[in-house]
């Protein structure tokens, strides 16, 4: 973050000093912000949130104690002496008022990211890609959430030159805050799926909310969306930005030849031309991805030879259709997460990759589906069959999938699959989050 006086973060937070008697508005704070007291810079600024379990103000003596210059809280009955503090009514919103009027001092371009799925990916590879010609900020992980953006923002530095900030949400009417923090002057949108159906009821009502980060944009703006997604009018009418699609649009990928370990492709964008690149990570999806960060790239001005090589030195999140070999069994990690699109888009990157032995899916559960559940797992189990792959599930409600091979237990899975896989064969494990499926993965085929 920039350096600016308590007395400036104050006034963006409409905050009242406190113990500031000795000139402690005038304190500088140069090295950011943290929620967590395991891990403050020297000198930032504590924010003591509070939750439903938990409460920050509780840990306000430990916070000073670990190097925090100043806090920001809203209960001053537990404020440790001789430490300036910001005295206001919700330190969330107040993280996110200064959030939103750190961008605005910024004057940076920004990049917003969502969709059901492959935000972290495509937001990997828009970071890569940006990161030839410019200094770039990007999200940490999955810091893309009301408390995680804000984060991310005030995490941009000085002589940082781009904002990357992937944007999640779970429930209707999330996204619209956080366009407001980060004001995007790019937006992509990877897709429309059926993640957090349970919450929002409908794909219609999801595709709606996604389609927050194209009416956030102004008539300057740039909207991204794959040639192929379902709701490409629904943004287009809501925008008054410049509407670029990839996959057949004027961002493409011709003559595409899928490798065990990624694609190689022509990348053709029309204004620029077209150059012979790779993408290090397997599956169809994985290449739209990618085709989405190199129309970033042609939006702020990279060359083409700057956009190809972004996109082959890439580096996703773990987790991520990451491959490794255990005995000569190949593994691919793609545990970070799971919903119907991803699941279904994983399974048909296992059964096309080249070369032989057999194709195993390791399934677990997937989250936040509700009535929509059964459904679902029926679907893809049906999918699994089709493809011809060793289907295994783990974790009760994973039943449902219908598989061949079905373990209560990810202890009972990890005994099994090693016994029933051979060298040159290749085993896919994904789940949702709460599924742990790299618990399994880990135990059957250790590093």
């Amino acid at each position: 973050m920039k350096s600016y006086s308590l007395q400036q973060l104050a006034t963006a937070m409409n905050g009242s000093l406190l113990q500031c008697e000795k000139g402690g508005g005038d304190v500088v704070v140069s090295s950011g912000v943290s929620t967590d007291t395991r891990s403050i810079p020297d000198g930032a600024l504590f924010f003591a949130l509070k939750g439903e379990n938990f409460d920050a103000h509780d840990f306000l003596a430990k916070a000073a104690e670990s190097g925090a210059g100043a806090l920001v809280i809203q209960d001053a009955s537990n404020l440790p002496e001789g430490i300036p503090a910001v005295l206001v009514d919700d330190t969330l919103t107040a993280l996110q008022a200064l959030a939103q009027w750190y961008r605005a001092e910024l004057g940076i371009p920004v990049v917003a990211i969502t969709g059901s799925n492959g935000k972290t990916s495509t937001k990997d590879f828009t970071k890569s890609v940006l990161s030839q010609k410019f200094r770039v900020n990007a999200t940490l992980g999955n810091l893309n959430n009301h408390i995680g953006l804000p984060l991310t923002v005030l995490a941009t530095e000085e002589d940082d030159e781009v904002g990357i900030f992937e944007m999640g949400m779970n429930h209707s009417g999330e996204l619209a805050p956080l366009c407001e923090i980060g004001r995007p002057n790019v937006s992509i949108i990877t897709n429309v799926g059926t993640a957090h159906i349970e919450h929002m009821g409908t794909r219609d009502a999801i595709g709606l909310e996604k389609g927050t980060l194209a009416r956030a944009l102004d008539e300057k703006g740039t909207l991204l969306v794959p040639s192929d997604c379902d709701y490409l009018d629904d943004f287009r009418a809501s925008t008054p930005a410049k509407v670029i699609t990839v996959g057949e649009g004027s961002v493409r990928a011709e003559n595409v030849v899928p490798g065990e370990a990624g694609s190689r492709f022509d990348l053709v964008i029309d204004e620029l031309g077209s150059i012979p690149t790779s993408i290090a990570v397997a599956g169809k999806h994985m290449v739209s991805n990618a085709l989405l960060a190199a129309g970033a790239g042609a939006v702020l001005g990279l060359s083409l030879a700057e956009i190809s090589a972004g996109l082959e030195n890439a580096e996703l999140t773990s987790g991520r259709l990451r491959q490794f070999q255990c005995k000569g069994v190949t593994v691919i990690d793609d545990t970070y997460n799971a919903n119907p699109e991803s699941v279904i888009a994983a399974l048909e990157t296992l059964a096309n990759l080249p070369g032989g032995g057999r194709r195993t899916a390791a399934l677990g559960i997937m989250a936040e589906l509700g009535e929509h559940a059964t459904e679902a797992y029926q679907r893809i189990g049906a999918i699994a069959r089709d493809l011809g792959l060793q289907f295994v599930t783990v974790g009760e409600e994973a039943l449902a999938y219908g598989a061949e091979h079905h373990f209560q237990t990810p202890e009972e899975a990890a005994q099994w699959l090693p016994k029933n896989t051979s060298s040159g064969d290749t085993v896919l494990f994904k789940g949702s989050r709460m599924a742990a499926m790299e618990k399994v993965m880990n135990q059957a085929f250790p590093l």
